[in-house]
């Protein structure tokens, strides 16, 4: 669970880096937004200690100051008591008395936590988990909120649960809302972890309204709330403004990379509330960073670059949004939309071998100078530690050297299979890719310009004449698939480079070798190598990418650098 958590984080962080972060009233430097990447207890855990303590990890170092027991609460009923630290990128809840036994526990990370730069966590983490051997569901939040005064006559009442529920049970005597003990009409609705009650009316002015979640509302496995859970609030005299139209449409697909997202309001809106606060643009948990303008009752929103191929965007224009007279919408406006599918072919899942840099069969060498491994790590197997030299001179930064004889941290060996299975796998999957169909490429491909595709090659392949233009035309997500039935060559000298153009990005390129690969003198080079036999960089040689070799040897020659893609 913690392996496939931190491998979607490092994506995601990856992705990040073309995105800002939301936007508030902290001085912001752009750039990775922070991201909870694990969390122990994990999610839907059960058969936890009474004696847990709780720990929070982030994908970067953290502001202190914005760790604290408003910002990170853990709630049973309510909730409870503890003492919050904070090291390294990790934040510790421990709380003050053992936790109670059968009970589900609730852990709500909130968007108020932020890191050194000032930029927020982009939505509210939250997980649940239990002492006993099941999870139960529960409501963590309301709009309104209870007690709630001068509600909007056309609100839509919400309630947020810990978990994901079976949206069947919200039948309509599971989720009322009543007004002097009579139910009022209207429809439920439930999307994610949110159910939603849409009065067939507005709601009386100045009036006290009682909502009801009964406890028969169940999760996925069928689990019940322990009682009903139950709010009141009461109505002011205004009618909140109403999105009427939005561009692209809900759950619309193949949407262009270059999309203007649009919409429009029944009435004037105050344009000072019409901003990157109140109309956000996200994916993944990411913010998209972009502009926004209003003009007579019509806001858009422009993407600072291209949006990503092949990938759901959520719109939110939010409560802060407020008309000429100072009234916000009812509720939040949310609306989904994917953009058209990526150039090229699907990528090749690398799974947990994607942690690594080099990996090797038998040998990992690095014969002279002060070669670097930049942000990934080392393994060999079924080779020993023995069979890993020339480390130092050479470093690994911010990457650890694994061996198939290494006996600490325990399950090293074990990894280290699993590894080599999925690199197989991943080998496997860039050989036998066929769609779209495979352009064949011969000899010296050195020169020439190669859109995103799949280019097979039925004996050696060379990039010597000059160097190898890959061209994304926009497409972040273009997928390029070299297959090579034999050796694989880049030649320095008057080429041999590889030269990302149009949004190309490294990770996104897989080179699959029938025999081994060579990385000529002083050229730069993009992409993933999944080499039957060996890989060698020569001398200077620059890689961003990874060198993942199934059988032999990954030779490092002189002073060779290796960059996480």
């Amino acid at each position: 669970m913690k392996t496939r958590n931190l491998l979607t984080a490092l994506i995601l962080i990856a992705v990040v880096l073309i995105a800002g972060c939301k936007k508030d009233t902290y001085e912001e430097t752009p750039g990775v937004c922070p991201l909870v990447v694990f969390t122990n207890p994990a999610d839907l855990a059960v058969g936890v200690s009474l004696n847990q303590i709780i720990t929070i990890d982030f994908n970067e170092s953290m502001n202190p100051a914005t760790i604290t027991n408003s910002s990170i609460v853990i709630m049973d009923t309510a909730q409870i008591a503890g003492n919050i630290t904070y090291t390294g990128q990790t934040a510790i809840f421990t709380p003050s008395s053992p936790l109670a036994s059968n009970r589900t526990y609730t852990g709500i990370v909130k968007t108020s936590v932020r890191d050194l730069n000032g930029n927020a966590l982009q939505e509210d983490y939250v997980w649940t988990f239990s002492t006993g051997t099941i999870l139960v569901p529960s409501v963590i939040n309301t709009d309104p909120n209870s007690n709630d005064i001068g509600v909007v006559l056309n609100k839509t009442i919400m309630a947020r649960f810990n978990m994901q529920m079976d949206g069947n049970s919200f039948l309509p005597a599971n989720f009322m809302v009543e007004l002097g003990g009579n139910t009022i009409a209207g429809s439920i609705s439930y999307v994610g972890t949110e159910a939603f009650f849409q009065p067939l009316n507005n709601l009386l002015p100045n009036s006290i309204y009682t909502a009801t979640i009964k406890a028969d509302v169940k999760n996925t496995s069928g689990t019940s709330m322990l009682s009903d859970y139950t709010w009141t609030f009461t109505t002011g005299t205004d009618v909140a403004p109403l999105v009427k139209c939005h561009d692209p449409a809900n759950n619309s697909s193949g949407v262009v990379l270059n999309k203007v997202v649009s919409a429009c309001f029944d009435q004037k809106m105050d344009s000072l509330t019409m901003n990157n606060s109140t109309f956000t643009l996200i994916h993944g948990g990411i913010s998209v960073s972009g502009s926004v303008v209003y003009i007579d009752s019509f806001v858009t929103f422009t993407p600072a670059v291209n949006l990503l191929s092949g990938t759901v965007y959520t719109a939110t224009i939010t409560t802060g949004a407020k008309n000429l007279a100072g009234v916000s919408l009812a509720n939040d406006f949310v609306w989904t939309f994917t953009t058209v599918a990526p150039l090229g072919p699907l990528p090749i899942y690398l799974n947990s071998v994607e942690t690594f840099g080099i990996i090797a069969g038998v040998g990992v060498s690095n014969v002279a100078g002060f070669s670097v491994i930049n942000d990934l790590d080392i393994g060999i197997s079924p080779g020993l530690r023995s069979s890993i030299t020339g480390f130092p001179p050479g470093i690994i930064v911010n990457g650890t050297m694994y061996a198939s004889d290494d006996i600490a941290p325990p399950g090293v060996p074990a990894m280290l299979i699993a590894a080599k299975q999925d690199l197989t796998n991943a080998y496997l999957a860039a050989e036998g890719a066929v769609s779209p169909a495979p352009a064949t490429v011969s000899g010296d491909i050195g020169g020439t310009t190669l859109a995103p595709g799949i280019y097979k090659s039925t004996s050696t392949l060379l990039i010597q004449s000059g160097d190898l233009t890959l061209d994304a035309q926009g497409d972040a997500n273009a997928v390029w698939i070299f297959q090579v039935a034999s050796d694989f060559t880049t030649v320095g000298g008057a080429g041999g480079n590889v030269i990302l153009t149009g949004g190309a990005q490294a990770k996104n390129i897989y080179w699959q070798v029938g025999s081994s690969a060579t990385i000529g003198d002083y050229t730069h080079f993009k992409g993933n190598i999944l080499a039957l036999t060996s890989i060698t960089l020569n001398a200077y040689a620059e890689a961003d990418g990874r060198m993942l070799c199934r059988n032999g040897s990954v030779v490092l020659t002189s002073t060779n650098i290796i960059n996480k893609p």
